[in-house]
């Protein structure tokens, strides 16, 4: 058995070959450390900027099904924090967090507008497409397109995704597309897409689990939930 992250010593902690407090603390943001955890090696300033771009894009969207579930679990148990944040963890999966990997595998099939035509001949729905809010566009999609052509991104899965985009008009293309479609041309694996959003969204949460510890709506939205469906026999 091996790993390559980390190793704890009684007077340093190594991390990927670097010594924790003499080489990385006061030097790497989080996110290039995020970076250097996920792939062993420190980012360049490009993948740096994207990725930082990546996690605001996604970390909070309003009182989605995670944030809730996490602040119902926090007013019922005020004293577990990390309870909280793992309840609304558990709850982040494509209907609500977004489709970012399936997005990804999309965009490596060997010719992704064919795949997504069989998706919805099949009656299936294209991972990126839709919103229940956003429309005719998602704000946060055309946001990341435009500072990809800004700073020139190289790669073609942003393309490919543009491509998507216009076949599928006037289905609205969702944040989850570009943000796969960025961190495969930064060099990511299909693997790593996924853990973009869980780190970005953990953020929302412990933001909206400090507020509930001093302003607390759990238990209102528990019972607005309650109020709003109907009992049947």
């Amino acid at each position: 058995m091996k790993t390559r992250i980390s190793q704890a010593y009684a007077d340093r902690i190594e991390v990927r070959g670097l010594d924790l407090a003499g080489d990385l603390m006061g030097r790497l943001t989080f996110t290039e450390y995020f970076h250097l955890l996920m792939t062993g090696e420190e980012p360049t300033e490009e993948q740096r900027f994207f990725l930082d771009l990546l996690l605001v894009a996604i970390a909070e969207h309003g009182l989605m099904p995670t944030n809730v579930a996490a602040r119902m679990t926090l007013a019922a148990d005020p004293g577990s924090l990390q309870g909280a944040v793992a309840a609304g963890i558990l709850g982040a999966g494509p209907v609500v967090l977004g489709t970012a990997e399936d997005c990804a595998r999309l965009l490596q099939e060997p010719d992704p507008i064919e795949a997504a035509r069989r998706i919805r001949e099949a009656g299936g729905k294209v991972p990126g497409f839709g919103h229940p809010v956003h429309k005719p566009v998602d704000p946060r999609a055309e946001r990341i397109l435009e500072l990809v052509d800004r700073h020139a991104l190289p790669g073609g899965h942003v393309t490919i995704a543009r491509s998507l985009r216009d076949e599928l008009a006037p289905l609205t293309m969702n944040v989850s597309l570009p943000i796969a479609a960025v961190l495969l041309d930064l060099g990511y694996p299909v693997s790593a897409v996924k853990a973009v959003p869980i780190l970005a969204r953990t953020a929302s949460l412990l933001a909206h689990l400090a507020e509930e510890q001093e302003d607390s709506i759990g238990l209102e939205l528990a019972a607005a939930a309650e109020e709003a469906v109907e009992y049947e026999r």
